[in-house]
């Protein structure tokens, strides 16, 4: 890159030096971009705008610009956009646009901020947070076959089945705790993108998305998905 704008959102920042961070932007023109701020960092989740340059994984940036007025989360919401930002930190790869999962992000930080005014704050959230990850996960390559099974017969409503991470679907006579009637994931055959996911997609998608999620970490697991368990059962006691 040589003097080229970038526009995007900071999702995290070390420092660097006396007066220097290591700053890791998610980006509307590269997807992830990591470089050097010689200035303070600007808040998270404001829209920026700077100049990049250099040939290397760190780049230097410049010329910072904040959009808009700055975004402050509380609660549910905050722990949802440190989420956010952990996953983009933690599975994007360096510089390798991402459209849809950026268009998305945008999308469920807008949305955030209308959090508190919702009638059914947790319905509300887990729709928009697995929208993300739907996006996500179909950017990163690693979106799900809900046509067919491990054998790449097509998905039976009559039958049943469990999902396995490098398989797929596989069928299953029984039915148990675990399994999923072929019924439901055929709805989401009919899901139409951009728009909302139904009660009964929304448990199918939260059991799936986690599974997928968690094993693209690895041993590593999610400090926001740590801090928010605790922070519910704080709230229980």
């Amino acid at each position: 890159m040589r003097n080229e704008i970038l526009h995007g959102y900071l999702i995290h920042h070390r420092k660097y030096r006396d007066r220097s961070h290591i700053v890791h932007l998610f980006t509307q023109e590269h997807g992830r971009v990591d470089g050097i701020l010689r200035q303070t960092p600007p808040p998270q989740y404001q829209p920026i705008c700077l100049q990049a340059s250099g040939k290397s994984e760190l780049k230097n940036f410049s010329k910072l610009e904040i959009v808009n007025q700055p975004i402050f989360f509380h609660g549910d919401a905050f722990f949802s956009g440190f989420y956010l930002n952990e996953v983009l930190l933690r599975l994007c790869p360096l510089e390798v646009e991402m459209p849809q999962t950026f268009i998305q992000y945008s999308k469920t930080l807008e949305q955030l901020q209308k959090l508190s005014q919702q009638s059914d704050q947790n319905l509300f959230l887990r729709q928009i947070l697995r929208q993300f990850e739907h996006e996500l996960l179909e950017d990163l390559g690693y979106a799900i076959d809900f046509s067919v099974d491990s054998n790449q017969e097509e998905i039976s409503s009559e039958m049943n089945y469990q999902f396995q991470l490098n398989d797929g679907f596989l069928a299953t006579a029984q039915a148990s705790r675990s399994a999923v009637s072929g019924a439901l994931i055929k709805t989401m055959m009919k899901y139409e993108k951009g728009g909302e996911f139904n009660l009964e997609q929304l448990q199918l998608l939260t059991k799936l998305y986690r599974q997928v999620i968690t094993s693209l970490l690895g041993d590593r697991p999610l400090k926001s998905r740590q801090l928010w368990v605790q922070n519910a059962q704080t709230h229980r006691q």
